[in-house]
This record gives structure tokens, C-alpha cells and sequence, in this order.
């Protein structure tokens, strides 16, 4: 990429990261709850983004539509679904079937990410050691019995490495200091060592999903106890393990006899009860989390949060209620939610459905004062040209104009490619979209995708100038 592209957009760019990193959003009066774009308004109900000017032109739908008609027509993207509103009064600019639910894949991230932050964003998932001396003798401080049980007790966080680094944004937890609290607790051997990971209920794979989502590395079967996301070692690419907490805690298990605490047997199963807490280590607060989910588009992530948010409303930790919890988490923000229909929350499943008339609420919500928590929503998104899902993308002349300014969520599957976020378009106007294409996952598929979004980034769009007709001729009289 050349560097014209990026500078191009920077003005655009810093208006919204500084927006967003300040937290300074101003809202009209009548600001009072998120307003669905598909309501429209006459009157400003949302915030404008601090460094862009609310007076700035307002792209006209005519405009739109004729500045969109070529790329969204593009025949590679076979007839996809859009939706483009104005973010600051939530006027629609462009409709083509937002209301007719679609295939998301995981641009579906976004209502997790909002589920999960409007339910704990401060919240850390805690991963636990638990130990039970040997013929039932309490524990003490110090001079632990040799022998016993320690349980390596999920607690929903994929994060959880096996890599001994320190520092870095964020800080994940990680096993080593797990090992060392053991150690200082006084425990000297133990028979056996156990991993729980039966926070989460149900099967470890959703309807929809793909046999080859495991071997290629998508995600690993979703479980409360994973090290490392299921991976081989940290950062690791291929197949996951496909069974997590069985690696989890072969590692954990591993690692204590390293640091001279032999061990006997492994296995997994629940911890028992009057067993005591020896360890603990945590995550990063929950809003770094969704940060990172949506940036890298972590499916193990993705699942974990969606399950916690069911426990949260005292529903099963499991597909079916990850997908209630979060539709209607989002439903009582007055998210527009109807043919909503989900297999799990993180947009692997090829038959969820949802609306981009949804979608684009959802970061609506984000746009607005009214809940801080869900700007996450927005210093998550990928930015063209510069970091996770679209790092390597707006390349090329024709999407440069996107390059450092479209912020989106990507979604690709085999009958889904997607795109949806956010932009400040050439006059300074920030406007919200949703592209759904039904085409097979591809490059060139994506690459279309950047094309709309970046005409769309270049748009002024005023009203159209009608062409003057020429007045009749005839013979001279």
C-alpha cells in the first residue's frame, strides 16, 4: 500500500479515535434512549463524535443510491442486502432489504460485544486453583500434606496462556503464576490433578457449524477451561485441540512438575466440595475482551462471552442460552430484533440470521451517549488498511479512499461475505452501514465489499442537479 491512501483519511480518523478515547460524545436533549435508524428523524437524537462538525452536509438518498449502484451491483456480490444511515439524526440513506434477515456471519460479534458490555464490562473471568489435602485433613497455610487434589477450574476465559512473557496490552492471565501460587501455598506433591470446566453446559459444537471449523484452526470446541484458545502453544496457528480442557490441564499438570511439584494422575471432572482456593488468576476486564474479540474476530471469545451473559440472566451456559441471552439483552436496548434467529453468537453458525437493520442499530447504540460502556463497540472495529481483519486490505486504488477510515466488522463464510461499520464520509458526515452479500467466501468477494465501502467514504452526495432540458425546436416562424 502506499502511503498516500492512509494520510488521505487521517483527519477522519483522529476526529473519531479521539472522540472515542476521551469519551467526550455531545447529544441533543431528546438523546434519551438509542433511536433505531430505520425510525429516522427530522430532528438531531444522537452524538456527534467530538472533532466532526454536526453541520456538516447530510448525504441525500438519491445521491447515495446513484454513488452505491455500481459497486453494490458488482455481480460477484450476487444482490447483497445494505443498509447506509446518517449517524448523527439516523436517517436512512440507503435500504436494500435491511429488514430481511440474512446470514451475518461475524459481523453477528457486534450483539455479543454489546450484550456483554452493557452486562458486566469491568468484570474479569477468573480461572481458580482449588485444592483438597489427602484423607480429607484440612489445609493449612503452610506445610501442606504431601499428596491430595488440585482442580484447575474454568472460568470461561479462552485467554488464558501458557506463555511465561510479561507485560504487553492487555495482560493476559497466565499459567505460570497459577504454578507459583501453588508453590507458595506449600503444597509439595499431589495425587491427583483435575480440570473443571463445567461452567458451560451442553454440546461443545453449535448447528451450523462446520466439520472443518476445528482441523482449520476457526475456533476450538467451546469449553469454560481453555489455555491458549486450544492452540498448540501461544500464537500458534493450524487445528485446535478438541479437547481443551483435557490439554489445559495436561499443561497445567505439566508445568507443576517443572517446578518441582510432582504429580500423579490427570483427568477432568467437577471439583468437590470443602475443596479450598489455592490460585486464582485473572483476565482483562471484560471491555478489553470485546475489544480484542472484535479487532481479531475471536470465536472463542465470542462463545465464552455469550455464554456468561446467559448465566448472568439465570439462563443455561450453552448454545441455545448464549442465543436467548443475547437477543434479548440487545432487544431491551430498543434494538429492532425481528427474524433475529441465532445457533450461537459468534456468526460461525451458516444458518444464524439477523437483520441489517439490526446491525446497524447496534452500532447506532454505540454512537450514542446515553450508554459509554458500548463505544468499546466502536475502538474495536477494525480500521481499514491498519489493523486486525482489515489490516491487509483498502490496498488497492480503487478502495484507498476507505484506507484509515472505514472502521468495520468483517464476516466471511462460504455462503456469507460482510461487512459493517462505520465512516466519515468527504464532507465530515459519519454514517453508519451494513453490506450482506450472499456470494461464496473469496477475495474477490471481499474486495468488492471494500469497494463499496470506500465510494461510499468518498461520498459528499449532495442532492442531485436535475439536467436541464433543452427547449423545443422548430421551424422558424
Amino acid at each position: 500500500m502506499t502511503s498516500a491512501a492512509p494520510v488521505a483519511r487521517t483527519g477522519a480518523l483522529t476526529a473519531l479515535v479521539g472522540a472515542l478515547l476521551a469519551g467526550s460524545l455531545s447529544a441533543s436533549p431528546a438523546a434519551d434512549r438509542p433511536v433505531p435508524p430505520v425510525a429516522g428523524s427530522a430532528r438531531a437524537g444522537a452524538a456527534v463524535l467530538a472533532g466532526l462538525d454536526p453541520a456538516a452536509p447530510t448525504p441525500q438518498p438519491a445521491s447515495v443510491g446513484a454513488r452505491l449502484a455500481g459497486p453494490l451491483g458488482d455481480p460477484v456480490l450476487a444482490g447483497p442486502a445494505a443498509l447506509v444511515v446518517d449517524g448523527l439524526t439516523g436517517r436512512v440513506l440507503l435500504d436494500n432489504r435491511a429488514r430481511t434477515p440474512a446470514v451475518p456471519a461475524s459481523t453477528l460479534k457486534t450483539a455479543v460485544a454489546t450484550a456483554a458490555l452493557v452486562t458486566f464490562p469491568d468484570t474479569r473471568l477468573r480461572t481458580s486453583v482449588l485444592y483438597k489435602p489427602p484423607d480429607g485433613r484440612p489445609s493449612g497455610a503452610a506445610g501442606q500434606a504431601p499428596g491430595g487434589t488440585l482442580w484447575l477450574v474454568g472460568g470461561g476465559d479462552p485467554t488464558l496462556t501458557a506463555s511465561s512473557e510479561t507485560g504487553g496490552y492487555p495482560a493476559f492471565a497466565r499459567l505460570s503464576d497459577l504454578v507459583a501460587q501453588v508453590r507458595a501455598a506449600g503444597i509439595t506433591s499431589v495425587s491427583r490433578v483435575v480440570g473443571d470446566g463445567s461452567l458451560f453446559v451442553g454440546p461443545d459444537r453449535a448447528p451450523g457449524w462446520r466439520d472443518n471449523y476445528v482441523t482449520d484452526g476457526d475456533v476450538t470446541p467451546v469449553s469454560a477451561l481453555e489455555l491458549d484458545a486450544g492452540r498448540s502453544a501461544p500464537g500458534a496457528k493450524g487445528p485446535r485441540n478438541p479437547a481443551p480442557a483435557v490439554a489445559a490441564t495436561a499443561a497445567f499438570a505439566g508445568a507443576l512438575v517443572a517446578a518441582g511439584i510432582p504429580v500423579g494422575a490427570v483427568g477432568t471432572g467437577s471439583a468437590e466440595a470443602g475443596a479450598t482456593r489455592v490460585a486464582a488468576v485473572d483476565s482483562p476486564p471484560v471491555r478489553v475482551l470485546v475489544e480484542r474479540m472484535l479487532t481479531e474476530s475471536d470465536n472463542d471469545l465470542a462463545e465464552s462471552l455469550g455464554r456468561l451473559v446467559a448465566r448472568r440472566r439465570g439462563l443455561p451456559a450453552s448454545f441455545a442460552g448464549a442465543a436467548r441471552a443475547v437477543t434479548d439483552t440487545v432487544t431491551e436496548l430498543g434494538i429492532p430484533t425481528a427474524g433475529m434467529a441465532l445457533n450461537d453468537v459468534s456468526g460461525l453458525s451458516t444458518t444464524d440470521l439477523i437483520a441489517p437493520a439490526t446491525l446497524v442499530a447496534l452500532l447506532r447504540a454505540a454512537v450514542l451517549p446515553t450508554r459509554p460502556a458500548l463505544r468499546t463497540v466502536l475502538t474495536g472495529l477494525p480500521v481499514a488498511g491498519f489493523s486486525g481483519t482489515l489490516n491487509d486490505r483498502y490496498a488497492t486504488t480503487d478502495t484507498a479512499p476507505g484506507a484509515g477510515d472505514v472502521r468495520a466488522k468483517t464476516g466471511t463464510l462460504r455462503n456469507v461475505s460482510s461487512l459493517a461499520g462505520q465512516l466519515v464520509d468527504a464532507d465530515g458526515r459519519l454514517l453508519l452501514f451494513a453490506f450482506l452479500s450472499p456470494a461464496e467466501e473469496g477475495g474477490g468477494t471481499k474486495a468488492a465489499l471494500d469497494r463499496v465501502a470506500a465510494a461510499l467514504a468518498g461520498c459528499g452526495c449532495p442532492a442531485l442537479v436535475p439536467v436541464a432540458r433543452a427547449a423545443p425546436t422548430g421551424p422558424a416562424r
